[in-house]
């Protein structure tokens, strides 16, 4: 199969702020990264008509009216400043776009439901089974 190529385009930072993403959404885009040899995951987040990129160093939101203009990116991931895999990863949210502190209002919610769709889309993992020692 052959590999999709895209490239994404943003402005200056317009504004920022520091936030925090559940352990829960932050640990499926973990598990979706990890699942996929292209190094990126391409989530459709169809209630708002964007489209999140994960990569191992950020998750930006693009506008399927803007379908190259990065408006949101969320960046600074510290997952090592929490003590257990079930606390909240601090975060820094870029945007890019006048618009972009208003978006960001839905996109924790909106992404981890369309983060829980595609993992559960995602193949079932092959048949476990349990050796014992000799």
């Amino acid at each position: 199969m052959a590999s999709q190529r895209e490239s994404f385009e943003r402005g200056p930072v317009l504004a920022s702020m520091d936030s925090a993403l559940p352990a829960a959404t932050y640990n499926l885009t973990r598990i979706l990264l990890a699942d996929n040899p292209a190094g990126c995951v391409f989530v459709p987040i169809r209630s708002m008509q964007y489209l999140a990129v994960i990569d191992r160093e950020e998750i930006i939101f693009v506008d399927s009216q803007y379908r190259r203009w990065v408006e949101v990116a969320w960046q600074a991931f510290q997952p090592q400043a929490r003590s257990a895999l079930d606390q909240p990863v601090a975060y820094r949210a870029a945007f890019h776009t006048p618009d972009g502190r208003e978006t960001q209002r839905r996109l924790q919610t909106e992404f981890h439901r369309a983060l829980a769709l595609l993992d559960l889309r995602r193949p079932a993992p092959g048949e476990a089974r349990v050796l014992p020692l000799r």
